[in-house]
Formats: structure tokens, sequence, C-alpha cells
């Protein structure tokens, strides 16, 4: 752990900031109605401005967007190690590993697609810890193998050599996307202990609320892919909500699932309206955005209760995410000719 103290108040200042300056949903409304080139404008006249610009040479359209997205996701997470010192810095940094798990996660997907790697290049986020040349040799391997040969020393470099055999057995890529989340989150708790007020409380009960929605979406995931896989292989310890027996009883039991969630006092009291979608969604993507807006909701109910803590923090790296995975489910939509509303459905919106 670093050693210094914690500057909270200094960085929820410049959290606030930025947060002030993040698209509001009347944006996605009037950004699903232009095409590519407009969308980029448009991106051109906010804080995107810069990106849009140093990247305008070399790219057009899409391509363009996506650049700009991820440059500036990445450039606001370093923004926030930057302000960040002792503890608080400590407790950003690891879960800005999240990115690292994107990262793979893409590089993965596009080796098991044979996808050009230019084209997996485009979706990277580069903002977790992974050295950029390690990044740049996965780009170069050809097989999934290689990759995790890659990986040797880092925290993924077991839990990938471990679900390899049953992506073999299976062809699915769920036991290896499994083996990368569990490893985030597994990681992300070690040596947190069990802090029972303050601050860092808040911090490990956004922790576990991200492990319990995460395990409510692998439920749902597992029982859509009809793949014969074992539900308690994808449990990810750490979470407050499931065991595994919960998991393997409620998997393909969607209204006991929700059930469940809205059971448990600590979310059932603060995620009503969530709880609703969940309620009203009728297929799995809506479901997934569904758990996505509550856990929005559930962060920024946490950075309330303390808002001078890392808490706002979270919820600030949750609303930045939500608003570049929008902006890119736009572009993309009006590329392939998807209408409004199909387009509409693709946006987690509040």
């Amino acid at each position: 752990m670093s050693a210094g103290a914690s500057n909270p108040e200094y960085v929820n200042a410049r959290v606030r900031s930025r947060r002030a300056s993040l698209f509001a949903d009347e944006d996605y409304r009037k950004l699903i109605r232009m095409g590519p080139s407009e969308i980029a404008r448009f991106m051109e006249e906010t804080e995107y401005e810069r990106e849009i610009n140093e990247l305008g040479t070399r790219f057009s359209g899409v391509d363009l967007i996506e650049f700009a997205l991820n440059r500036n996701l990445a450039k606001h997470f370093d923004d926030l190690l930057d302000w960040s010192e002792g503890r608080l810095y400590d407790l950003i940094a690891r879960y800005l590993r999240k990115f690292d798990v994107w990262n793979l996660k893409t590089i993965i997907r596009g080796i098991y697609t044979d996808t050009d790697p230019e084209e997996i290049r485009t979706d990277l986020i580069r903002a977790g810890e992974l050295e950029d040349r390690t990044i740049e040799r996965l780009l170069e391997v050809d097989t999934i193998e290689d990759a995790i040969k890659v990986l040797s020393g880092t925290i993924y470099d077991e839990p990938l050599s471990v679900a390899y055999d049953e992506f073999e057995e299976s062809g699915a890529l769920v036991p290896l996307e499994n083996a990368l989340d569990r490893a985030f989150y597994e990681n992300l708790l070690a040596d947190l202990g069990e802090p029972s007020e303050g601050p860092e409380a808040k911090y490990v009960e956004f922790l576990e609320a991200e492990i319990d929605f995460r395990n409510a979406r692998n439920a749902l995931r597992l029982a859509r892919s009809g793949a014969d896989l074992d539900p308690a292989t994808y449990y990810i310890e750490g979470g407050v909500l499931f065991d595994r027996s919960d998991l393997n009883r409620l998997v393909g039991d969607y209204d006991g699932l929700v059930d469940h969630i809205a059971d448990n006092r600590r979310y059932g009291d603060r995620l009503s309206e969530a709880l609703s979608r969940l309620r009203e969604a009728d297929s799995l993507i809506q479901f997934e955005h569904a758990l996505d807006a509550a856990l929005l909701e559930y962060a920024d109910t946490l950075s309330s209760i303390h808002p001078v803590s890392v808490s706002a923090v979270l919820s600030y790296i949750l609303a930045k995410e939500r608003e570049v995975e929008n902006i890119r489910a736009i572009a993309r939509g009006r590329e392939v000719g998807l209408d409004e509303t199909e387009i509409e459905e693709e946006l987690v919106i509040l």
C-alpha cells in the first residue's frame, strides 16, 4: 500500500467538476438522430474536442468516435490517479484494473473470431495497469494459448490456464471471461478486511454490490446460453447476495432471481426504481442494462452518504463509463442502420 495521507476532499472537488460536464440523457436523444459524422461534430463542441481534433486527421466516422472515446476515458482515469495520494490512490488504482480485464476480454474475443488486430485495438481502453508493450504483444499472437503465455507472472495467468481446459471442451469463451472477472474481483477485495464503518466500508459495500450484480448477470447468461455449464464454477466470491447454492437454484428462474435481489434489505430498500426495470426487462440486454442502472443508482446512493470518500470517485467512474458506452452504442447503431427505437434499447438511461 502507498504511504502518505489520502486527499479525498481535493479529489472529490475535481470529480464533481468533471461529473458536471457529462452528457445528459437529452444529449443521447439528440445523438440518436445523427449520423456518425454529425456525432463527431457534436463531440467536437464538448469536452471531447481535443481527442476529435487530434485524431481527425487519421480517422473518420465511427473509427474516429471510438478512438476519441477510449482515449478520453483513459485520460480522465489517469487524471484520477494523478490527483490522488496515499490510500485513496491505492483504492482507485485497484478498481481501475477492470480495464485490464476489459482489454484482455476484447483481445481474447478478437483471437477467437480471427479479427484483425487493428479492429481489436479500436476497442481497447488503456486505463489499467498492464503495460502497453504487454498489450502489443497480445495483439501479435494468433492463439488464446499463446495469449495466456504472454500473461505469465500476472494475476490473470493461473486463472486463465485453469479455465483453458474447459474452454477447449465447451468451445465457449464464458470460462475464460469468467476467470478474468474472478481474478479481478478476488484481488480487488484482497487485504481490505471487513471495515464496519467510514468511507472504506462504503468502498467494500460498493464492491460487494458489483460482485452481486455480476453473479446475477452470470446466472441469466448461463440460463440463456443453453450450454451445459456448472453455474457454481461461475460464482464470484465476495458478494452478500448469493452463495453457490443460490446461483445453482436461480439459473433459469428469472422472476426468482429478481425477487432474490428485492428481498435483500441492502438492495430492496434502495433500488425500487431499478428493480421495477428488472421486472419489466424482456431480454438479456435489457436485464443487463437494468443491472448497470441499478449499480449506478447504488453508487450514487453511497456517494451521497459519504460525499468525501472514494465512493464518489467510483460513482463518477461508472457514470463516465456509461457515457462512453452510450455514445459508442449510438455511433455503431447508426452505422449499421438501426432505427432510433432499436438504438435506444442499447442505451443505459436513468
